[in-house]
């Protein structure tokens, strides 16, 4: 049985906390969602065909409903596949997606503000019916992430592009034609909005400094099941030859490497042996590596990854945020937690996003040392860390007080958890299983 469904309910409100008393190890089993950043361009690409692709393992977040109401809007209908015999709460769900009959090629200010990535459906929009209205996304509270980027590959392929009252209109009544794309910085985003759109384009697309996430090969390999003809996903230049028209597929999204790590880092601060079910380390090497200079003892099974740190203290890291397969800056506000509690000092360079160190206010008020200068940060490991309240600031600040609570002495209380939600499905759940003393508070 399906149940369809075009505005989800987000989980958590906007007034829920998590109280976390510290101090206890972690042990037992956590079960990996589906990536979120590979769910939502997945999500967004069903735009390119009429005919219906079914995601499996999609994480239930609020993003994820966010968008299914972005999609709506524009006509399409959304499934969500019953319950299967066996399934836990862990398991993802899955979505059947249809873009027969898109109504609106607008895509609204209000929606766009609330996600950024909402903005990519101009270059499924734009490609597949020749037009699209898309919404300027806004600030955002980790820098301005403009979508230069994203608009040039557009004219690239020949689409003629207009800025009006906030919005980008792009246009091509003929369809798009292939071209050179060559991006002058690694854009995850615009690697997205460039795949997409040259899988319908006239002719051969060439993408040069193409982003290589797992989550970019994991969305071309989704569109080369839907029949587009993409080569190269994962290197730093794609090669797309365009195709009349994509069909219906379905699709697995990847195990979630940020979430894989965030929880690494909770066993490393907190001790104790936990397997990571379903997470691939080839998805998250560098990052492995640098827990294990920290002290983390990690091995990959069949089940998933095996992490553990059994009564060492943890050393300090030099790290410098880079595009994959560097060290994600996904993960630099959690390792930050980490080496509060570093026998040493450590030093985390941010080279992706601005503004990307607002939770260092947030981890001070729990007695951390850290020292702000430009992009670089310097943190002088404590002895102990004392609970606190603390303010959510963005989705991987938040989950960074969390990481930093499952340490402290006494109780911290973090609010604003509805940045959580955005991208962690079931965190306090997920913990107190594994002996965490974690709760939401509603309200």
């Amino acid at each position: 049985m399906e149940q369809r469904s075009r505005a989800p309910e987000q989980r958590g409100r906007g007034m829920d906390r998590i109280r976390i008393n510290g101090g206890q190890r972690l042990n037992g089993t956590i079960p990996i969602s589906g990536a979120k950043n590979a769910t939502l361009p997945l999500m967004i690409a069903s735009l390119l065909s009429d005919q219906t692709l079914i995601l499996d393992n999609v994480p239930r977040l609020a993003d994820v409903g966010l968008l299914q109401r972005i999609l709506g809007n524009h006509g399409v209908d959304v499934m969500i596949g019953g319950k299967r015999p066996a399934e836990t709460q862990y398991d993802g769900q899955t979505l059947h997606i249809s873009a027969a009959n898109i109504v609106d090629t607008t895509a609204p200010y209000e929606l766009v503000s609330r996600m950024r990535a909402s903005f990519w459906v101009i270059a499924p929009l734009v490609a597949r019916l020749g037009e699209a209205k898309v919404s300027m996304p806004g600030g955002c509270a980790i820098g301005t992430r403009p979508v230069d980027l994203l608009i040039m590959a557009l004219e690239r392929l020949g689409a003629e592009i207009e800025i009006d009252r906030g919005y980008v209109i792009a246009r091509a009544r003929n369809g798009l034609r292939g071209g050179e794309i060559r991006f002058p910085k690694v854009t995850v985003g615009g690697t997205h909005t460039a795949l997409m759109a040259a899988s319908l384009a006239h002719g051969t697309t060439v993408i040069e400094n193409a982003a290589r996430e797992p989550e970019i090969k994991d969305v071309a390999d989704c569109l080369n099941k839907m029949g587009a003809k993409i080569n190269g996903a994962g290197t730093a230049q794609i090669v797309v030859e365009g195709v009349p028209k994509l069909h219906g597929a379905r699709h697995r999204v990847l195990p979630d490497r940020i979430e894989t790590g965030t929880y690494a880092m909770a066993v490393a601060m907190t001790g104790g042996d936990v397997m990571l079910e379903n997470a691939r380390a080839e998805l998250l090497q560098t990052g492995l590596d640098v827990l294990a200079k920290a002290g983390l003892e990690y091995n990959e099974t069949n089940r998933g990854l095996r992490v553990a740190r059994n009564g060492k203290g943890l050393r300090p890291v030099e790290v410098t945020t880079e595009p994959f397969p560097g060290f994600p800056t996904d993960l630099q506000a959690q390792l930050m937690a980490l080496m509060t509690r570093a026998e040493g000092t450590s030093r985390i360079t941010e080279t992706i996003f601005e503004n990307r160190f607002m939770h260092v206010q947030e981890l001070a008020r729990l007695g951390a040392h850290i020292h702000l200068e430009g992009e670089c940060a310097t943190i002088e490991g404590v002895d102990r860390l004392k609970g606190a309240p603390v303010m959510a600031t963005d989705l991987r600040a938040s989950v960074s007080l969390v990481i930093a609570a499952l340490a402290a002495e006494g109780e911290t209380m973090v609010n604003r958890v509805y940045h959580l939600d955005r991208g962690f499905e079931r965190l306090e759940d997920k913990l107190s299983a594994c002996g965490a003393a974690i709760e939401r508070i509603s309200g």
